[in-house]
């Protein structure tokens, strides 16, 4: 039978036409696997940049220039050793951080880790409410700091406790989607890249207590002792959610794969934190230190980084902090359920509670309440006088002190072949880690004898 031209053309269109459903149905398969890998590390990298972060990364900017871009790239491979050796802590074991310190270690140990990572913890849930609220408070000025403090902490304390934690989870996902401002308003401005290509990648240190401040802010806030609590523990509820942990036998079903997908989890998780701080490291810079602004003190100084984002718009002020305070509160809001949860799961884990996000508030009510409390005494802080911006610093530099005897403790535990069997640290995971301890007790030391 011959075929017409245009019969020829319209069963060309048609192959045509399938062959590029399939093509896109093949890319969906694609992009569904890659987000499907995206969990414990991408919400873990994007709540490093928690409001804590945020203020420590403009205020670097602002008030020393180009000299700190380096630390992003300098902070990458440490803070991705630290958290992956968590996550390989929590994906072999079948347990969290405390549980793994308490079935190895001796109560003398276990309870300072504990303590310290919870006062750590709630300090860090204050500061943050309140920079929230304070963010707020700049589109709702007519609202008083206490009433948006309060209203904060009570929607996150509802949040996580009664949303299930599959969905909960792919919130946290999206909410990181906030720290993009930065990276637009990074390429509307006048950044001399050749100059911030040079300063980060040529370190630039000063031994005094302003610039020593500052760099244990940024090592606080981007190797965090929460960080290290919530991933080991995340990592065990993503294997119960996969039915890849028994809780009757405790053993995880391991295989490459998996281990595979989790570290490019983290790897991803670390880069999207560190290269988002480093965005704002720079805007920081080009915007605020350029314009003569070197000490952030509000809310509203932060927010006018990202002024040059809108300032085609009318009213770019307003504009500029409506996009700041949304992004604080996103953030916030992923940042503070981390901080609460990495606290209850370690102390579930010292006291043999029953523990996890996928449980319901009546099978773990213990563990819920560490939740709820650790969130209503971080808020208390907000009412007894401390400045929301500098507290978020100061948090910041607590977390780079703190950090360090835990960075010694995962690095013990996760070379322990007793505990880690065929999948303890290798020699560059080892090395890593001990350049982490190192650098970072080295940097805290000398703050606090130059504060004397």
């Amino acid at each position: 039978m011959v075929k017409f031209p245009d019969e020829i053309i319209k069963e060309t269109e048609e192959r045509s036409s399938e062959v590029h459903k399939a093509t896109n149905h093949k890319k969906r398969i694609k992009i569904g696997r890659f987000l499907r890998i995206l969990g414990p590390g991408i919400v873990t990298g994007a709540a490093d940049d928690d409001p804590s972060g945020i203020a420590t990364y403009s205020q670097a900017g602002a008030q020393f220039g180009f000299k700190l871009p380096w630390t992003m790239i300098f902070t990458f491979p440490l803070m991705t050793a630290v958290q992956e050796a968590c996550m390989r802590i929590g994906a072999v074991t079948g347990k969290g951080l405390a549980a793994v310190v308490k079935d190895h270690y001796s109560k003398k140990i276990l309870y300072p880790v504990v303590l310290l990572v919870v006062v750590a913890n709630t300090l860090n849930i204050g500061s943050d409410i309140g920079a929230m609220a304070a963010s707020t408070e700049l589109i709702f000025p007519k609202l008083p700091f206490a009433f948006l403090a309060i209203l904060i902490a009570l929607i996150i304390i509802v949040a996580e406790v009664l949303i299930p934690y599959r969905v909960y989870i792919r919130i946290l996902k999206w909410l990181a989607m906030a720290l993009f401002a930065y990276f637009i308003t990074a390429f509307l401005v006048n950044v001399p890249w050749l100059n911030v290509l040079k300063a980060s990648l040529i370190p630039k240190i000063e031994f005094n207590s302003t610039f020593l401040y500052i760099i244990v802010g940024i090592f606080g806030t981007t190797i965090s002792p929460y960080l290290f609590f919530w991933q080991t523990s995340n990592v065990v509820e993503d294997e119960i959610a996969d039915h890849r942990l028994s809780l009757k036998k405790g053993v995880p079903n391991l295989t490459k794969n998996y281990l595979k997908k989790l570290r490019i989890d983290t790897i991803i998780g670390m880069f999207f934190s560190n290269i988002s701080a480093w965005f704002i490291i720079i805007v920081g810079a080009v915007v605020l230190n350029h314009a003569g602004i070197f000490n952030i003190n509000t809310a509203a100084d932060a927010a006018r980084a990202l002024e040059p984002l809108v300032n085609t718009f009318p009213n770019a002020g307003f504009w500029a902090k409506l996009i700041f305070a949304v992004g604080v509160i996103g953030i916030g809001l992923q940042a503070i359920p981390v901080l609460a949860g990495s606290s209850a799961y370690a102390v579930a884990e010292t006291f043999n509670w029953k523990e996890g996000l996928y449980r319901k508030f009546k099978q773990s009510r213990n563990f819920y309440l560490v939740i709820i409390l650790g969130t209503l005494i971080g808020l208390i802080f907000n009412f007894v006088g401390f400045d929301p911006i500098k507290a978020l610093v100061f948090t910041a530099v607590f977390n780079g002190i703190a950090a360090v005897p835990l960075i010694y403790l995962i690095t013990r535990v996760s070379s322990r072949e007793d505990v880690m069997g065929e999948h303890k640290s290798k020699a560059l995971s080892k090395t890593l880690l001990w350049i982490s301890f190192v650098v970072m007790g080295i940097f805290g030391a000398a703050l606090i004898i130059s504060l004397f």
